[in-house]
């Protein structure tokens, strides 16, 4: 297997993917519109931050596998992966605990106004007096919005802090909130007008886009917390300017829309910068999150290289919509099953989904064929005269 590494990845996790048989190519600095050119026979395509665009795949001659090493996925075109045969596989997880230490750092930072001190410090000023003046976060409540594997990280941090946990999750109900000890509520806008500080960790789509618009934000408490570390598609941004006035929200963003591609460019939220508590886009950004998911890349280089089909592939079809299942017992001998899909073709009927499993001893096996249409009796009567043919059924 040919491999690119288009971004960072550490030296155990390259080391790893030379000794199980891969040829690997490191190119960290290559920019969305640099990777069509750069792409060439590549098999296996692994990914940080480079955002892999269809001209890319366009312009690969081999590709099959990309790999974000990561847990998000939107800067990648996934639909045109699929269209094109193209798994894409992710490190869900991974980066959980590093992204949850740093939202407890930005609520703790945003409620101290730690940035704005130590701001005013650098310039000669010293003011205690006006950041003597906190709420503190003990007694309050923190409401979670998308309760995956780094919500529950926030969540256990933040009850360590004497903080009540409330939380939304598409994924969450009443049963499973009150077995872990948390407050669910039904809405997002209905957690926003109960929460003292509101952290998202949701994923980047089409129903998460601007989700925290300036309806959410008029629901929020006066003074309320906002956190954002997970992407910056999810908030109007506009919305939050004029908010942070009239709710005096204290605001900390990790992530925003329309971030830079690369490193050194100008910053275009200059105004919004000045009114929050921000950082880089750097939530997974510690040495543990690192190797946790470059040990995880290896793992799904790994299980490809095997079996043909990575693990955790995001763009698999979940439940195939084919209505028929076909399943042929059969001698385990050449041309048997080139046979069936010869009769199946000639009836003009699609194969979804095909399993071929060998039994014990090697003599017999069974295909289970999933059809988008049902056969007529006579092609099964076709398919059943062969002698290599044990049984057939639908």
């Amino acid at each position: 297997m040919k491999i690119l590494v288009a971004d960072k990845l550490s030296e155990n996790a390259l080391a790893k993917l030379k000794t199980i048989g891969s040829s690997v190519r490191i190119e960290p600095n290559l920019s969305a519109n640099a990777l069509p050119d750069a792409i060439g026979d590549t098999d296996i395509l692994i990914v940080r931050s480079t955002k892999v665009k269809a001209a890319a795949m366009d312009a690969a001659t081999s590709l099959s596998l990309i790999i974000r090493a990561g847990a998000g996925v939107n800067t990648i075109d996934v639909g045109h992966a699929s269209s094109q045969g193209i798994h894409v596989a992710n490190c869900p997880g991974k980066n959980a605990d590093a992204v949850a230490e740093l939202t407890i750092g930005l609520i703790i930072a945003a409620d101290r106004r730690i940035a704005y001190q130590a701001e005013e410090l650098r310039g000669g000023k010293w003011n205690k007096k006006e950041y003597s003046k906190a709420d503190g976060l003990k007694g309050k409540t923190i409401g979670i919005i998308g309760y995956g594997s780094i919500g529950k990280a926030v969540a256990r941090r933040a009850k360590s802090f004497g903080i009540s946990v409330a939380a939304w999750s598409r994924s969450l109900n009443s049963r499973v909130a009150e077995v872990q000890g948390i407050t669910y509520y039904a809405s997002p806008l209905q957690l926003a007008g109960n929460a003292d500080i509101v952290s998202l960790h949701l994923a980047a789509a089409p129903e998460t886009m601007n989700l925290v618009n300036a309806e959410f934000l008029d629901a929020m408490k006066d003074g309320a917390i906002l956190v954002n570390t997970s992407r910056g598609e999810i908030v109007d941004q506009a919305a939050l300017k004029d908010a942070i006035d009239k709710k005096s929200l204290k605001v900390a963003l990790d992530v925003y829309s329309g971030e830079p591609e690369a490193n050194g460019n100008d910053f275009p939220h200059t105004e919004l910068a000045r009114r929050i508590t921000g950082t880089h886009h750097i939530g997974a950004s510690t040495n543990q999150a690192a190797d946790a998911i470059a040990d995880e890349t290896v793992r799904i280089v790994e299980s490809y290289i095997k079996t043909g089909k990575p693990i955790n592939q995001v763009n698999s079809q979940e439940k195939s919509p084919a209505p028929y299942k076909l399943a042929v017992r059969h001698f385990n001998r050449v041309g048997v099953l080139a046979s069936i899909l010869s009769a199946l073709r000639g009836v003009n009927i699609n194969v979804e989904e095909m399993e071929n499993s060998i039994f014990s001893g090697q003599a017999a096996a069974v295909c289970t064929l999933k059809l988008d249409e049902r056969p007529p009796e006579s092609v099964l009567e076709a398919i059943n005269a062969n002698p290599d043919i044990i049984q057939i059924s639908l």
